[in-house]
């Protein structure tokens, strides 16, 4: 049997974990004081941790004293009671603690969510969704266990280790001093140990992304893959992804119990040496019966928080790792940006003009080229062309969902790229060819396109694009939930909800990417009449295939390689524009003949 092959770890990003860390700090600036409070306490009860065995040496030297049975019987209640008190201060470490990772974890969850969404069009086109969601959970987790870490163990442990490596320095130099040796490699090793380990917990974190990606990918698509009975096939890859996630996950796992069979050599060796050394001690009387005790009490507490420690920074690892991902979304500019001096668009007309634009989605595919184009003020255009002409990319520009590769793109004389993302669109209504909805009301959803909108203005838009009617007839009315993506409404209810929505939006500029291609015939007359009321008084724009649906507009322009080839109205392109006569014969019948 062939041996797994040892994961290999990919290169990793320029996110390190300072970066983590500043952005978890400046979102914890806000809870300076309860930090402050946490602080406090930590260290009084790290030294108190210290100082306990001090009491407890005294007692046992005291029983092993004559007639000193006050002596003991004193330092045992102060022991006791020190140790009470440092119960007493964890109380407020762990409320401030709450109260702390709550608020700020609901902070970074709302941060994370405003960044992602700002990304560009092209942003979510390359993503799975997916992983998004579990980089964003995994984000506000991260910043809870490494706080944690950081309050509950770290801190502690450190502040704790140096006030008894005083206490051992000042009892005894020679075990203070093989203490103080243990500590620093045991340390040492840890942190190479696992810093060398980093690579594969980033591998990790990634293997997990891309399984939730595939598992999301597949639920979203559980429809076709039952239409094509692609069970087994889909199983297949969901168990690649996992079996990926398995190797990794066991080849970390086998790494850790390599680290802690070294801890734990370290520590018996630490034991055995200060055992030696307190024997030679005693018998020079240097040093009691209380002190060996006090030794051996240190040794167990620093053996058991440095045990510990490895456990602190796998648990500090990861969840950096678990972070980084979401860091470098957050750090990541964004493809579409709004200029520093941005203005507020202001559309009294609606007039559009390409000026020379080019376009490029990457190096090698340009899609446009020197493209001029001018569209009137509430004038009513049509795109028509073959698939991949680039007819949806021409809408896609005017939302800047995509910024011109050269060239400007002007409304009413005001270059697009230098006025604010949201004025654009909210000067803008899409009604695109395959509607998405939201898991919401009915209402909500056709809200969404005015949030301020009465419930009587969201009627009568529904009315106007005659989805009132279905609506009514649900048990639940406006109220009913529509599913995820709006799978719950057939494609034809969730065009006309889209509809309604842009009806309540009333923009000045609207854009038509095939609003009609999922109706029925007599669903298409009606809504032809609510588009008319529609586009009255706006500059429209329309994408479309079924050329029956764009007979009466203003101009119809033939899109082919990127180039505008011919415009006109319908009667002119069907006798001077071969490949507009040629769509109009296949929709009228070409199939046939």
């Amino acid at each position: 049997m062939n041996a797994t092959p040892v994961p290999q770890p990919k290169a990793g990003s320029s996110v390190k974990a300072s970066r983590i860390l500043k952005v978890f700090l400046e979102h914890s600036k806000g809870h300076s004081l309860s930090l402050g409070v946490i602080v406090i306490c930590l260290l009084a009860t790290s030294i108190l941790e210290a100082v306990v065995p001090l009491f407890y040496k005294d007692f046992f030297d005291a029983l092993t004293g004559s007639g000193a049975t006050q002596i003991a019987f004193v330092a045992l209640v102060w022991g006791l009671s020190l140790k009470g008190l440092g119960w007493a201060l964890w109380r407020p470490i762990s409320f401030f603690t709450s109260w702390i990772q709550t608020h700020v974890m609901a902070e970074l969850s709302n941060f994370a969510f405003a960044k992602i969404l700002r990304h560009s069009y092209k942003f979510f086109t390359d993503s799975f969704v997916g992983s998004l969601t579990r980089k964003v959970n995994r984000f506000a987790s991260a910043y809870e266990t490494i706080f944690d870490q950081l309050v509950g163990n770290l801190i502690p442990i450190l502040v704790k280790t140096v006030a008894m490596l005083f206490v051992l320095f000042w009892r005894s130099t020679a075990i203070g001093f093989s203490v103080l040796v243990w500590f620093i490699v045991l340390l040492y090793f840890n942190y190479r140990a696992l810093k060398w380990k980093q690579k594969y917990e980033e591998e990790r974190a990634l293997a997990d992304t891309k399984a939730g990606g595939v598992l999301a990918d597949s639920i979203t698509n559980s429809t076709t893959i039952k239409l094509f009975s692609s069970f087994t096939h889909e199983g297949a890859l969901f168990g690649s992804v996992i079996e990926a996630v398995r190797k990794i996950r066991l080849f970390t796992w086998n790494l850790n119990e390599i680290i802690r069979a070294v801890q734990g050599l370290l520590t018996i060796l630490v034991e055995v040496v200060v055992m030696f050394v307190s024997y030679k001690l005693y018998n020079q009387g240097l040093i009691t019966i209380g002190d060996i005790v006090l030794f051996q009490t240190y040794i167990i507490t620093l053996a058991a928080s440095l045990w510990g420690l490895g456990w602190v920074l796998k648990a500090l690892y990861q969840a950096f790792a678990d972070a980084k991902e979401m860091v470098e979304i957050i750090d990541k500019p964004l493809d579409v940006q709004d200029a520093p001096d941005a203005t507020t668009l202001s559309v009294a007309d609606g007039k559009i003009e390409f000026k020379n634009v080019s376009f490029n989605f990457n190096e090698t595919r340009a899609v446009f080229e020197d493209l001029f184009l001018t569209i009137a003020p509430r004038e009513k255009v049509a795109f028509v062309g073959s698939s991949g002409a680039g007819k949806t990319t021409i809408t896609k520009l005017i939302l800047r969902f995509y910024d011109v590769t050269s060239g400007e793109i002007a409304i009413d004389g005001q270059n697009i790229a230098h006025v604010t993302q949201d004025s654009l669109r909210d000067a803008t209504a899409l009604v695109p060819q395959e509607p998405i909805l939201f898991h919401r009301s009915l209402m909500d959803n056709i809200r969404y396109g005015r949030q301020n909108a009465t419930d009587e203005e969201v009627m009568e838009a529904a009315k106007k694009a005659h989805c009132h009617e279905f609506i009514t007839w649900l048990p639940e009315g406006y109220s009913t939930l529509v599913g995820e993506r709006g799978v719950k409404l057939s494609g034809g209810e969730r065009q006309r909800v889209a509809i309604a929505r842009a009806i309540l939006k009333n923009a000045p500029i609207l854009i038509l990417d095939e609003a009609t291609s999922s109706l029925d015939s007599e669903s298409e007359h009606l809504i032809q009449d609510a588009l008319k009321v529609l586009m009255e008084g706006k500059t429209v724009i329309v994408i479309a295939h079924r050329l029956s649906t764009i007979m009466k507009m203003d101009r119809i322009m033939v899109v082919e390689g990127g180039k505008i080839r011919a415009s006109g109205k319908h009667e002119t392109l069907l006798t001077k524009d071969e490949l507009y006569k040629k769509l109009w014969s296949i929709q009228v019948g070409g199939f046939l003949q």
